[in-house]
């Protein structure tokens, strides 16, 4: 393991109502909300500890997001839409052929009823997905007036609170595979995110990707970079510290971070693992960052004001700017998950259900155990209200971990059917989204 001496940074918190979840993670990307301890067990089939259960219609792994009274979700309605988890090896994609019907629900947050269900967009979709993956897998996001939503390759949409198209902008074909074999189409997953009036969408795809922010108000594109990378599944964070505001991204050949206000390169690193899907996340002045796939999977923290070319000289001639990796494991890092920063300790699963607790500054690993003895996938990123961590698998069982540097099991909870969304969390109520359902579970 490298180490290096952490400078003291601050990170400011990102001013969002409480009680609210505007995008995929959360504010700022942390998968946390402090403000109210959540239930440790509940019963689906009961109804211990669950406010709510709505079905859903469609295939999708988009995740719930909130904003005061509502709950806001997309999916897409296919005829004969399978999905196939587990742990399993495949790169072929699912034939297309038959139209898909993108659409956008309202909830009310406290009943589950459907405010209002409106067509988005239907049309053949213009790139295939991975049996395991759909066509609706990134999450929307909303500043409390707009709400822009990735729709898989058909483009980048923009609604108003009522569900109203605002302004559409078309991406191009979000081609998502396997660079090794580019007929491999696995779908587009990166989510839109909304900062100071603007969206950013991160799109690594076969060909052509970029890094770009469009104005909230009217789609106005305000700037564009061009990124060399292979395809990623990441959302972008962005992240304010140390006099800057920046946007960073992870990847393959170009993890980096981006001046928010002109797209301008603040530092940039090559490696990891080849198939990128965590999102960055930000705390103690650093970002985390890990990738998984091939010959390395790394988790790393770098420091929040890097800049230039942090990448290590295979040489062994000595980098001064690889000293912005604070710490780095090779080995220790996750495939699908985004890690998560409670405290002093940053936790990140496998998708073997493999969970590791690092100290958050340093790197020194305090344990890294399985969370259940049975072979079951882990897609869903881990989410806390500060005192416990929720560890959702493929097959819908619910690990609950004290989020503490001593591995155990408080609880597991089933949820009745398959989930690889990551779940939301807002004012002491987890918002799950299963196969078929949105199930609100929270104390009475």
């Amino acid at each position: 393991m490298k180490t290096a001496v952490l400078l003291g940074l601050v990170l400011p918190a990102f001013a969002v109502a409480a009680g609210n979840w505007p995008q995929y993670r959360g504010p700022a990307a942390s998968g946390v909300d402090a403000s109210a301890a959540l239930p440790v067990t509940w019963n689906v089939s009961t109804g211990e500890n669950v406010r709510w259960q709505t079905n859903v219609p469609g295939l999708a792994h988009s995740s719930p997001i909130v904003w005061e009274d509502r709950l806001y979700v997309t999916t897409a309605i296919q005829k004969n839409a399978a999905l196939k988890v587990g742990l399993y090896g495949s790169i072929e994609s699912v034939p297309e052929k038959d139209p898909v019907q993108w659409r956008l629900l309202a909830l009310d947050r406290r009943t589950g009823k459907v405010v209002w269900d409106v067509t988005a967009h239907e049309a053949v979709p213009r790139v295939s997905r991975h049996p395991k993956g759909t066509h609706c897998n990134s999450t929307p996001a909303t500043d409390g007036r707009h709400l822009v939503a990735i729709l898989g390759s058909e483009g980048l949409f923009c609604f108003d609170l009522t569900g109203r198209l605002l302004w559409r902008k078309d991406l191009g074909p979000m081609d998502s595979g396997y660079f090794q074999v580019p007929t491999a189409q696995w779908g587009f997953a990166s989510s839109p995110i909304i900062h100071d009036g603007k969206v950013i969408v991160q799109c690594d795809v076969q060909q052509d990707s970029f890094l770009a922010v469009f104005d909230v108000t009217d789609g106005r594109e305000l700037w564009r970079v061009a990124r060399k990378d292979v395809p990623t599944w990441s959302t972008p964070t962005v992240v304010r510290s140390a006099g800057r505001v920046q946007i960073a991204v992870n990847g393959w050949r170009h993890t980096g971070g981006y001046d928010f206000a002109t797209g301008r390169e603040l530092w940039r690193l090559d490696g990891g693992g080849d198939i990128p899907v965590p999102t960055p996340v930000a705390a103690h002045g650093l970002i985390y960052l890990t990738s998984a796939h091939g010959r390395l999977r790394p988790m790393r923290a770098i420091r929040a004001d890097a800049t230039g070319d942090l990448t290590p000289n295979e040489t062994g001639t000595p980098n001064p700017a690889s000293a912005a990796i604070v710490w780095n494991h090779d080995k220790k890092g996750n495939y699908m998950q985004t890690p998560i920063v409670v405290g002093d300790l940053l936790f990140g699963c496998a998708d073997i259900g493999l969970l590791t607790c690092f100290d958050a500054r340093t790197g020194e690993i305090r344990y890294s155990e399985r969370v259940n003895p049975r072979s079951e996938g882990y897609t869903a990123s881990p989410v806390s209200d500060g005192r416990h961590l929720y560890v959702t698998s493929e097959l819908g069982n619910v690990h609950v971990i004290p989020a503490t540097s001593s591995f155990s099991i408080a609880a597991t909870n089933a949820l009745g059917e398959t989930c690889l969304s990551t779940p939301a969390l807002a004012g002491g109520t987890l918002y799950f989204r299963t196969r078929e359902k949105l199930v609100a579970v929270g104390r009475p």
